[in-house]
C-alpha cells in the first residue's frame, strides 16, 4: 500500500512552539519524533508500505530524520493549503490503494495494525463518533456513507481523524477532481474538500469507519501533545 503524509504546514495554531520546528518534528521521546513513530508502525505493520512525504515549511529538517522515504516538495506552502501539496503529489495517487494522512495525526499501534494498513476496496475516510462538539473537521453520515464533511457544521456524527483510505478508482476520481479545482484557483482549500465536492457534484460514494474505540490524537494545541506522548508511551 502506499501511504502519502502532508506535513507541509506551518503548525499556526502551535506558535510559538512550531516556529522552529514543525509539528511532525515534535519529540514524543529522546529518540522517536510524532512524523518517525507513524513511519515506524506503518513499516511495521504494512512490509511492503511504500511511503511519500509532501513537506514544505522546513522541509530540509523533516527529510534528514526520515529514511526509506519518497519526498515531494510544495515550495507555495506559505500560500497554499493541503490540496495544493497534494496535487505537486499526485502522480502517487495512482495505486491500488493509498492512505493519506495528516502529518500531525498520532495513533496507537493498535489503531495502524487494525485500520491503517488493512487494504480497502471502497473509498472511506476516518471517524471518531465520541466528538460531538469542538470537533475541527467534522464528518455528517447517513447509514454507511458520508453526507458532508466541513469546519463548518453544528451538528454532526464525529470528527474527521485525519486519514483517508482510497482504491484505485477513488483515487484517480480525486486526483481528476483536483486538478480541476487547482485550475479554478482554489489552490487555498483542504484537500479533503476534493471529495466533498464530488459528493455533491457526482453522487460520489465516501464511506466511514468510526475509531472511537482507539486512541488517536490530532496535534493542534498543547494538551494534544501531552496526549500524544501518553499513547505513544502506552504501546
Amino acid at each position: 500500500m502506499k501511504y502519502i503524509f502532508m506535513v507541509a504546514g506551518k503548525g499556526t495554531r502551535l506558535q510559538p512552539l512550531t516556529l522552529k520546528h514543525p509539528k511532525s518534528m515534535y519529540k514524543l521521546d529522546e529518540q522517536t519524533t510524532l512524523l518517525q513513530r507513524m513511519v515506524r508502525l506503518i513499516k511495521k505493520h504494512d512490509k511492503n508500505a511504500d511511503v511519500v512525504i509532501v513537506t514544505g515549511h522546513m522541509h530540509r529538517a523533516i527529510e534528514e530524520q526520515i529514511d526509506g522515504a519518497t519526498f515531494v516538495y510544495n515550495p507555495f506552502y506559505e500560500v497554499t493549503n493541503s490540496i495544493a501539496s497534494l496535487w505537486f503529489a499526485k502522480e502517487h495517487l495512482d495505486a491500488d490503494n493509498i492512505v493519506l494522512i495528516d502529518g500531525d495525526i498520532v495513533m496507537s499501534d493498535e489503531l495502524v495494525k487494525d485500520v491503517m494498513c488493512q487494504p480497502v476496496d471502497k473509498p472511506l475516510v476516518l471517524v471518531d463518533s465520541s466528538i460531538k462538539t469542538d470537533g475541527d473537521y467534522n464528518v455528517e453520515v447517513s447509514g454507511d456513507q458520508v453526507l458532508v464533511m466541513s469546519k463548518d457544521l453544528d451538528n454532526y456524527y464525529g470528527e474527521y481523524a485525519g486519514v483517508t483510505k482510497l482504491d484505485h478508482k477513488s483515487a484517480l476520481l480525486m486526483r481528476e477532481e483536483m486538478d480541476n479545482m487547482i485550475e479554478e484557483g482554489f489552490y487555498d482549500q483542504w484537500y479533503e474538500n476534493a471529495l466533498v465536492q464530488l459528493i455533491f457534484k457526482n453522487d460520489f460514494k465516501l464511506y466511514y469507519t468510526d475509531i472511537s474505540n482507539y486512541d488517536w490524537t490530532e496535534v493542534d494545541s498543547v494538551n494534544d501533545l501531552l496526549l500524544a506522548k501518553r499513547i505513544h508511551t502506552q504501546d
